[in-house]
């Protein structure tokens, strides 16, 4: 009877044990990019597809940072709020967007799929977000988060990359594993074990949930999960990438961490104007080495130039924000005055639309 009861208790936790280890498949193959070093430093690791010295066709150097009347802050100047009678841009696309705060947005497609890009509910992965905490990291307030039925009702969840600010375990484990996951390649180790259905994706790799095409897309950055400074182990072992949906002749492109460089322009050529572009604005600035973080990162201007390159036909701004950590930046919302100055500046016609965090807009 004991040796009986045994087995069974071992055969439950066996299966037990299978039905909660995730499903991974690989989406690459002809007419997508892998790009692997092939030689030299970091071998078999990912690359940008334009590495090296780069050239921007604007740079603000004057007045970058006037104050506007259209951003209301507090006397710290901080936790501010756009406040500006906006006309919507007349896309008729169909997609529904709300904004969670730094890089997360909730979407509803034309036809009423939903998903989520980058969801972060509040701080870094623990303990991550004490160290940050205690080297004098600027502490995140929580974003918006969705509601427990859109949480239920989700079709997919896309990541851009690895870092801490665009990725949370303990938000994956409270999204739990009903929808899909699309990921970059090399992603899926990362996750927690929990019977989540994760798809790794090659740039320019395509997928369908119903009728929605889901698009994997360069981006100019980086990966690595490991803090500690000149720790490699985890550098560039997973890539980082963009989103692109397509729907009814209708697109909505995620642009996820970007520097500037010629992958808008590929973008544009491969699939045609774009009708909504989510852009990323902040994060670009440090006194010590700001070179490096407009390499990976998207100034307002560069994120001007790209909309022009993608011909965007609405773009709307993120990385800045209540919900940000000020990584990079000025302050909290530096990086949208800059766009408002830059936008005038260059005589912009890439129309914009300006959200606060948990705002939403029907396109």
């Amino acid at each position: 009877m004991y040796l009986k009861t045994l087995s069974t208790l071992i055969a439950a936790a066996l299966i037990s044990a299978c039905s909660n280890s995730n499903t991974v498949n690989v989406i690459a193959g002809e007419g997508t990019i892998t790009p692997l070093k092939t030689e030299g430093d970091f071998e078999g690791r990912y690359h940008n597809l334009y590495p090296g010295d780069k050239e921007y066709p604007t740079t603000c150097t004057d007045n970058c940072y006037e104050p506007s009347e259209l951003l209301i802050c507090d006397d710290s100047n901080s936790q501010c709020q756009y406040q500006a009678e906006q006309i919507v841009p007349a896309t008729n696309t169909g997609f529904i967007v709300r904004w969670l705060g730094h890089a997360g947005f909730y979407i509803q497609s034309p036809n009423g799929e939903q998903l989520l890009f980058d969801p972060v509910k509040d701080q870094f992965d623990s303990p991550v977000d004490l160290a940050f905490k205690l080297a004098g990291g600027s502490y995140r307030k929580p974003g918006f988060w969705p509601t427990k039925s859109e949480l239920e009702g989700l079709n997919a969840v896309m990541y851009s990359h690895i870092h801490y600010d665009h990725f949370n375990k303990a938000d994956i484990e409270e999204i739990g594993n009903a929808p899909r996951y699309l990921v970059p390649l090399g992603f899926a180790d990362n996750f927690p074990t929990g019977g989540f259905n994760i798809s790794e994706m090659a740039w320019y790799a395509s997928t369908q949930i119903n009728d929605l095409t889901i698009h994997s897309v360069p981006a100019h950055h980086f990966s690595s999960r490991i803090m500690v400074p000149f720790i490699y182990d985890d550098h560039n072992k997973d890539l980082w990438n963009g989103w692109l949906l397509e729907q009814n002749g209708k697109t909505l492109f995620f642009a996820g961490d970007t520097g500037y460089s010629k992958h808008f322009q590929d973008i544009k050529q491969k699939y045609g104007e774009i009708d909504v572009c989510l852009m990323p604005i902040a994060s670009y600035y440090h006194e010590e080495d700001g070179k490096w973080y407009r390499y990976v990162h998207t100034t307002p201007e560069d994120a001007l130039n790209a909309a022009e390159e993608l011909s965007c036909k609405v773009m709307i701004p993120w990385g800045y924000g209540n919900s940000s950590w000020q990584m990079g930046d000025h302050s909290s919302h530096s990086a949208l005055l800059r766009l408002l100055n830059m936008q005038k500046q260059m005589n912009s016609q890439v129309p914009v639309y300006i959200m606060n965090e948990g705002e939403q807009i029907s396109l």
